[in-house]
């Protein structure tokens, strides 16, 4: 690779285009930018702060915030002082940020506000060795935590003589030394510590840059969490290699303003996003539905982007149709994370596209998935046996089961350990079918359930707008009727039971889905049913909802399936 590590390419993409706008972002409502050569110098502060206050290269540094501009450059501070940034998700308890600061024994802390101060504060006694905590937001800051600003502002008055040691510390980091290390999502158990390199992120960013460029005068708006690397590699890193313009969104809540006032080239997110704004423009005329999706995302968007989770084909023959540039790629944590992607000349609805340059894809015995090349992690921190099994030969295993088509297009079938087993030997991938129903428009969210059972049941949480408008038009109205209520309304429960069948219409009997139970609200992190990257965790759904499914097959127990 042309560069050794990320300090290095922000360093020289910072000498190159100096003057030119990196980052830009609301302050006070207003939009502010900033230059590549101040990124740069902000990040030099923060790693001269850091270096001054006794940390040394390979320390953890833990980084806790939702996005903003300070955790770009703090991120690159840490990296710049050839430290580790290990970045807990924002939205985590005190005890889940504990459990990652403990085991990667941060000594020092980057926060973004009062609360997320507080977390630490309500677990500091367990962390020995966090010996300090800096907060972004100035009136946050207190006896036991410094400010941003005054942190940078130490570090601009140490710089002079550090500057030799911040030579040094980026002359001798390594591609193969760690520039991070991420917390596994956890849909089961704690999540494990994913190491990752310099040269897996280097790698990464470069290879899907070559896929899908990112030009030198492209925009890009980024929301999606930074402690996800997803965001992470596809938005921060890319940026930084292609030299483009980063503007950060608000907030989910602001996200189509936003898009309005940014009106981006390029766009990454998750299939949540683009299916809610589907069925908010949506209309009976195809045209104008096309017309309404092309005003949400601007004159002169280039690229959506989508990862996370499947896109239902529904959605995305939507967004084509509407001749928006809609395109599914394919990735995890553990692999940087992009493995594969569709290309604009080279698309296929279903797939999440050929493997990125450099990229090794195979399919397994058994149909899981693995991967190798520079992307891989390095392993999983202070778990040799995880890695072990997880890495064999070279070789990630993924845990996903896939398939390969003659042209070398990769197709995600569901999770290995997901494979449902009924009582008649019968088996199923439930995300396929649980695919299948998502392409209703009245199904928001939905679980299937069945392991070890004779016939599936389901969790179904509707989409309200949508079910009420489909019950106008079969003589029901219910505009003034509570989700709580119409959740037990049997002519809800008629109306999805009818929509169901239809999107099943084409699977086996044992994959039809023979009862189920109606949620008024949807699933969400904040209550720990849904990863960050908004992956369901099945686990504590199905734990939280186990009476109501098992009243299911009391109710029926002679349903065959």
């Amino acid at each position: 690779m042309q560069y050794r590590n990320l300090a290095e390419l922000q360093r020289r993409q910072a000498e190159r285009l100096g003057p030119r706008i990196a980052l830009r972002y609301r302050k006070h409502g207003l939009f502010s930018d900033v230059t590549w050569e101040l990124y740069r110098a902000d990040s030099v502060a923060c790693a001269a702060a850091l270096v001054d206050a006794g940390v040394q290269p390979g320390d953890r540094v833990a980084l806790l915030a939702e996005n903003r501009i300070e955790w770009l450059v703090a991120d690159m501070g840490i990296l710049t002082a050839a430290a580790i940034n290990v970045p807990p998700h924002a939205p985590l308890t005190a005890k889940q940020v504990q459990f990652q600061l403990e085991d990667a024994e941060a000594c020092w802390a980057f926060v973004s506000n009062a609360a997320q101060l507080e977390k630490l504060r309500h677990v500091r006694s367990s962390l020995p060795k966090l010996r300090g905590i800096v907060v972004f937001d100035p009136n946050a800051a207190g006896a036991d935590a410094v400010s941003w600003a005054g942190f940078l502002q130490a570090g601009r008055r140490a710089l002079p003589r550090l500057k030799a040691e911040l030579e040094k510390r980026e002359a001798n980091l390594d591609p193969d030394d760690l520039a991070t290390i991420m917390y596994t999502s956890g849909t089961t158990g704690n999540p494990k510590g994913v190491m990752l390199t310099h040269a897996n992120l280097l790698s990464n960013a470069l290879a899907s840059l070559e896929s899908q460029p990112i030009k030198f005068d492209s925009i890009v708006l980024s929301w999606l969490p930074y402690s996800h690397i997803y965001a992470r590699t596809v938005d921060h890193y890319e940026h930084l290699a292609a030299g483009s313009l980063l503007c950060l969104a608000d907030s989910v809540e602001t996200l189509v303003a936003d898009l309005d006032d940014v009106k981006p080239t390029h766009f990454a997110s998750v299939p949540r996003f683009y299916e809610k704004v589907l069925t908010a423009v949506a209309t009976p005329d195809p045209e104008k539905t096309a017309k309404n999706l092309r005003r949400v995302f601007g004159p002169r968007i280039q690229h959506l982007s989508s990862g996370g989770a499947p896109l239902p084909n529904a959605v995305c023959e939507a967004y084509l149709a509407a001749g928006l540039p809609m395109r599914q790629g394919y990735g995890l944590t553990e692999s940087s994370p992009v493995i594969s992607f569709n290309r604009t000349d080279k698309n296929k609805i279903g797939t999440v596209g050929l493997p990125l340059p450099g990229v090794e894809i195979k399919i397994g015995h058994d149909g899981e998935v693995l991967t190798r090349g520079p992307h891989v992690m390095k392993g999983y921190w202070k778990n040799p046996q995880a890695t072990a099994e997880t890495i064999r030969d070279g070789w990630l295993h993924t845990g996903d089961l896939g398939s390969l088509d003659a042209d070398g297009f990769l197709s995600i079938t569901g999770r290995k350990k997901e494979l449902m087993v009924l009582s008649n030997g019968k088996k199923l991938v439930p995300t396929q079918i649980e695919g299948l129903l998502l392409g209703e428009s009245c199904i928001d969210q939905v679980v299937v359930y069945g392991e070890g059972r004779n016939f599936l049941t389901a969790l179904v949480v509707p989409q309200w707008d949508n079910l009420r408008k489909a019950l106008r038009d079969v003589g029901d109205a219910v505009d003034s009727e509570p989700a709580e209520k119409l959740a037990v309304d049997e002519r809800v429960k008629r109306l999805l039971q009818r929509k169901m069948d239809a999107a099943l219409a084409d699977v086996a009997s044992w994959e039809q889905v023979k009862r189920f139970v109606i949620l008024p609200q949807p699933f969400t992190v904040a209550a720990e049913e849904l990863t960050v990257s908004l992956k369901l965790r099945r686990n504590v759904i199905f734990d939280k909802y186990r009476a109501p499914l098992e009243a299911l097959y009391r109710d029926n127990p002679n349903e065959c399936g």
